[in-house]
């Protein structure tokens, strides 16, 4: 099984889809022996673009896929559905190099088809298991990465800028993954930090604060122009912070 999967989770627009992308090309570079899988939870697809990523499939046009043959007339077994499903959950993954690529795409639509549903996530969790890091960009909240992506992270990121709405998030993310039992460690990491004092002013409670980056104009330039966030220079703010941070969590 991969050795350790990261989760990013937070409220919205604090920037967990940058971290995840510049997480992505640190593990990649610093550990050029072992094998990377990102995964691009959200419905958005940010992820590829902060990766430069062209997606032309997702998990979840699989899904519909075999839900349509399911519902025609002269519809396979279930047993070929599922055969056929190994094949079509792996032409998603995208090979860059130096990583793997694979976006999960929409949310469930109308209808229940809970044992499809599972049995993809099982195929994923089998696939995450042929790489040493996962690295999975996820919405608000921790429910849609357990129910749609992984049973089990290792280390799970709570990102969130300064402000008290996005640390009470974290908080209220903590506590229903605490209650899954569906990881391992979790981080509170603040980003886009201008004033560095501030900091103490913050009751993380439980929280256990791994660190803060700093905002970067270059980042946020990229970010602007939606290029890929791997253009950002090694000796940036955010990778000099997000480095440090990880060696802190034994990276």
């Amino acid at each position: 099984m991969a050795e350790r999967v990261f989760a990013f989770t937070g409220k919205g627009g604090v920037g967990k889809t940058s971290l995840s992308a510049l997480m992505v090309r640190l593990l990649a570079s610093r550990h050029p022996d072992k094998k990377v899988l990102a995964i691009d939870a959200d419905p958005a697809v940010g992820l590829a673009t902060a990766l430069g990523i062209d997606v032309t499939q997702t998990v979840n046009d699989v899904r519909l896929n075999f839900i349509d043959e399911l519902k025609a007339e002269n519809k396979p077994s279930a047993v070929q559905v599922m055969n056929d499903a190994h094949y079509e959950i792996m032409d998603t993954v995208t090979d860059c190099g130096d990583y793997c690529f694979m976006a999960i795409g929409r949310p469930e639509g109308a209808g229940c088809y809970c044992s499809i549903n599972s049995f993809l996530k099982d195929i994923i969790g089998e696939l995450s298991e042929s790489f040493d890091y996962v690295v999975i960009d996820g919405e608000a909240g921790i429910e849609q990465v357990n129910r749609r992506v992984m049973e089990k992270v290792t280390d799970l990121l709570l990102i969130s800028d300064s402000s008290k709405k996005g640390i009470d998030v974290l908080k209220t993310i903590k506590k229903v993954a605490k209650g899954l039992d569906m990881y391992s460690k979790d981080y509170a990491i603040i980003n886009r930090v201008r004033n560095e004092e501030l900091l103490s002013m913050i009751d993380f409670g439980e929280l256990n604060y791994a660190g803060f980056i700093p905002e970067d104009n270059n980042l946020e330039l990229l970010d602007i122009q939606g290029a890929s966030l791997l253009e950002l220079s090694k000796d940036s703010e955010t990778i000099r912070a997000l480095t440090s941070i990880l060696e802190g969590m034994g990276m």
